[in-house]
């Protein structure tokens, strides 16, 4: 099982890159997130990678952040979205976008997605609206590989989302205190449909 590479960028275009490897070039599909932050060919390159198993072939889909694997993981737990889709998915979208987009239940951005019908719209949301900020996951917002309490998570999903430490601490504070049981996704959409208020 290969976590990461580390080695000569040899090529770089949509959707893909080859990096050396002490002579060996592994071909590693990437989103176009990824792709904004390579260096130029022939630079050292460091990659974060998903190896992906079936009866006929191995695939390498790289990342050049923890928190973007996460994300990636996180889409293809969902019934229908393969790597390929979720990478569609993470080049059709910024990772905060795509969060809010999920939490707050908004298929029509998510369908607007190349590839992304109305029904795995509606699925993603289904499926990865709790699940996305589990707090006994890897993070999505922050890429954290630790556990973290549902407080520090969903702190970090606003700071995401872009509030600031201040205004995501006092509305998780008052949101969590209300709703003691609330889970991360829903104190993040609350806080969400206060801001817009």
């Amino acid at each position: 099982m290969i976590a990461y590479l580390n080695g000569t960028l040899a090529t770089k275009k949509e959707q893909e890159c080859i990096i050396d490897v002490s002579g060996v070039g592994y071909r590693v599909e990437i989103s176009t997130q990824t792709l904004k932050t390579l260096p130029e060919t022939g630079k050292q390159a460091r990659l974060l990678v998903y190896h992906h198993f079936t009866d006929s072939e191995q695939r390498l889909f790289g990342f050049a952040s923890q928190k973007e694997k996460n994300l990636f993981e996180r889409l293809i737990t969902v019934k229908g979205i393969g790597p390929k889709l979720a990478l569609t998915i993470l080049s059709g979208m910024q990772a905060s976008v795509l969060m809010e987009a999920i939490v707050m239940q908004d298929t029509s951005s998510l369908s607007g997605i190349s590839g992304i019908g109305k029904k795995t719209a509606q699925r993603m949301v289904l499926e990865l609206k709790d699940k996305l900020f589990d707090e006994s996951q890897p993070s999505v917002v922050t890429g954290d590989e630790t556990t973290r309490s549902k407080r520090e998570e969903a702190i970090s999903a606003l700071e995401a989302l872009g509030f600031s430490k201040r205004e995501s601490g006092q509305m998780v504070n008052q949101i969590a205190g209300a709703n003691p049981k609330a889970t991360v996704s829903e104190i993040v959409k609350q806080a969400l449909a206060q801001s817009k208020r």
